[in-house]
């Protein structure tokens, strides 16, 4: 049976990042397929998987690992975009290999950035998280992953982020917080348009000015 999470009957997962925790702990020392992971979550929605893939994309100044993990993103993304009722990966994303000790880090991360996230969130604006605003949000989310494919620091954690809380927001239908996630990323966005890469140097020169 399809999940459709515009539906009056859907409802929502609980305990999403507890359970992103649990699969880590529970994980063989091989670790999961991408397929396996996506099964383990035991939601066919799309919220729910972007969520999961966008915690590690968040980690700052980290490269390869967000762009690898950004085509399956944009894969299901686009598959939102078009309306599709339920995700699928092709053979050669859903064989991808998510190591135990990456999984564990993903359900910390999870806890640590987003648990008090998930706790706030409660059904509002939920034209937001309707089946046309799904489709929206699908096509934001691919221009987003464009993002996180620039190797530049931060093009991966600022809109990884905002596919993060957006998607929470589609899981728990906050349109609060589908809002803010695309300000967020969209602003970013338009930062790397605007500014470039200079740009991008300088924030990071102010940040570590200001904290150091």
């Amino acid at each position: 049976m399809t999940t459709d999470t515009a539906s009056p009957e859907y409802d929502p997962p609980e305990g999403l990042v507890a359970r992103l925790v649990h699969i880590g702990e529970d994980a063989p020392e091989t670790g999961l397929t991408l397929g396996e992971f996506m099964e383990a979550l035991g939601e066919r929605a799309f919220g729910v998987i972007l969520f999961a893939l966008a915690i590690p994309v968040c980690i700052p100044f980290l490269y390869g690992i967000p762009q690898i993990i950004s085509l399956p993103m944009f894969a299901l993304a686009a598959q939102m975009a078009a309306g599709r009722h339920e995700p699928w990966l092709p053979q050669k994303f859903a064989a991808r290999r998510l190591s135990k000790a990456g999984l564990v880090r993903m359900g910390r991360m999870a806890k640590r950035w987003f648990g008090w996230v998930e706790r706030i969130a409660r059904p509002r604006l939920l034209f937001l998280s309707s089946r046309a605003g799904e489709r929206i949000i699908g096509a934001v989310f691919c221009l987003f992953c464009v993002s996180i494919l620039t190797p530049l620091p931060l093009t991966n954690s600022a809109p990884g982020m905002a596919v993060a809380i957006a998607a929470l927001g589609l899981i728990s239908r906050d349109g609060i917080l589908v809002l803010l996630g695309v300000i967020w990323g969209l602003i970013w966005i338009a930062i790397l348009v605007v500014g470039g890469p200079a740009l991008i140097y300088a924030v990071i020169d102010w940040v570590r000015g200001a904290v150091g």
